[in-house]
């Protein structure tokens, strides 16, 4: 399945994408504000291959729609939050070189859209440390709003720290 815009197109993880996931979910650098980072490939790959079963998993790699196609730049996810409440949640990644350029937010709007006419999502959760003001601007942009605060949610390096928790309901999209 593929999900195009104006600049990026989304695409299902598939097999041949399993390399870039797995250089992408185990840099520690990438995934400063998270709690834990894989380090395991093979634990990734399992996860990827097992999410790709489900229907409550949706994982697609971002790409730029001119230029090299076949080189992956993010990764942008949904999965099923609650279900019988219709919300789900959206995850993100990017590599460092791409940020900053509008990818991100065009490429969660995309993922937004697919949600709720495809999913029949009612809402759409996200959640990130409150000292990752990258992903809190990308929420914001694509029409999240800041609900509340996670106080000492996350535990990272000998202390806690706040998350913040956004969403959209399909009524605003």
């Amino acid at each position: 399945m593929n999900i195009v815009g104006d600049r990026v197109i989304l695409t299902a993880v598939a097999p041949v994408d399993l390399d870039f996931i797995c250089d992408l979910e185990c840099d520690t650098a990438i995934w400063s504000f998270e709690e834990h980072v894989e380090s395991d490939r093979e634990a990734v790959k399992r996860k990827y291959a097992e999410q790709a079963e489900s229907a409550h998993h949706h994982n697609f790699t971002i790409r730029l729609k001119k230029g090299p196609t076949s080189q992956p730049i993010g990764l942008m996810q949904m999965w099923s939050y609650v279900e019988h409440r219709q919300s789900w949640e959206l995850g993100y990644a990017l590599l460092p070189e791409y940020r900053g350029n509008g990818y991100g937010s065009e490429a969660a709007k995309l993922l937004l859209n697919f949600a709720f006419s495809t999913l029949n999502a009612h809402k759409i959760v996200g959640m990130c440390h409150c000292g990752n003001r990258a992903s809190s601007k990308l929420m914001e942009a694509i029409g999240m709003r800041r609900q509340g605060v996670f106080r000492q949610e996350l535990s990272m390096n000998g202390s806690w720290h706040d998350q913040w928790f956004y969403e959209i309901l399909a009524a605003e999209l």
